[in-house]
């Protein structure tokens, strides 16, 4: 059966409510499902936990849930690109649980595996641990880290069937694909979408079992967080001679 449905908004409409907790795949701005982070904002739920490596930028990927002011708590491992997120996490306004970015991928991987915790070295001795289990392995340390199973999960895939199927590409293959497997509804957002059967098996990284929903990608500029570029060679010539 097709899971294809007419649009970001219509895939959303029956699985969003206020207070769920929100998985969303990318890496900043990298391999985000914008149409899907778009519908979010414009449902106008509220209270929400948003599970992301980070929160995007002022105005872009989940920053916008950011400055609607439909954030209640954020796990993610990184801040520093978002500045209203940065501000309203030191004013108290937002509750933040850090966690190292290893384990975080490896806390939505059990989550997809039905793995309830794991334990690892990563955090021992700092804030990250504190209040955790602890357990000694063959003479050394570990804290207990508990998976995450997210209400919704959120993804971008480049080449999708309508069965579900899904192949990354770039750098999207960053969190998308654990983030695809922990949500007990998963929603992609494809930019090609074939028929069943025209994908290799081979080729796939997220089976059609994990997704529940699938909408077309629109046609967007991929924006970049800071865009780092090296002159042309003939150009580093003429500035070098120049100077």
């Amino acid at each position: 059966m097709s899971k294809l449905k007419s649009g970001a908004a219509d895939a959303l409409r029956e699985v969003l409510r206020d207070g769920i907790t929100l998985a969303v795949g990318g890496f900043g701005l990298s391999g985000i499902p914008a149409d899907l982070i778009e519908a979010v904002r414009n449902s106008g739920v509220k209270e929400l936990t948003v599970v992301s490596n980070n929160m995007g930028v002022d105005g872009k990927g989940l920053g916008i849930l950011i400055e609607a002011g439909q954030v209640r708590k954020v796990i993610a491992s990184y801040v520093g690109e978002n500045r209203l997120f940065a501000e309203q996490y030191l004013a108290g306004e937002l509750e933040v649980e850090f966690t190292p970015q290893g384990t975080l991928a490896e806390r939505l991987r059990a989550g997809g595996a039905g793995i309830p915790a794991f334990y690892t070295k990563t955090g021992v001795g700092t804030l990250v641990a504190e209040g955790k289990p602890h357990e000694v392995f063959d003479g050394e340390t570990y804290v207990q880290e508990r998976a995450i199973r997210a209400d919704v999960a959120l993804v971008h895939a480049h080449t999708a069937d309508t069965d579900g199927n899904l192949i990354y590409r770039y750098t999207a293959r960053n969190f998308n694909p654990v983030v695809a497997t922990a949500g007990a509804v998963t929603v992609a957002e494809a930019e090609l979408i074939v028929n069943p059967g025209a994908l290799d098996p081979n080729h796939i990284v997220t089976p059609g079992v994990y997704v529940q929903h699938l909408v077309q990608a629109g046609h967007r500029v991929k924006d970049i967080e800071q865009r780092t570029v090296r002159p042309a060679v003939g150009q580093i010539s003429t500035e070098l001679v120049s100077n």
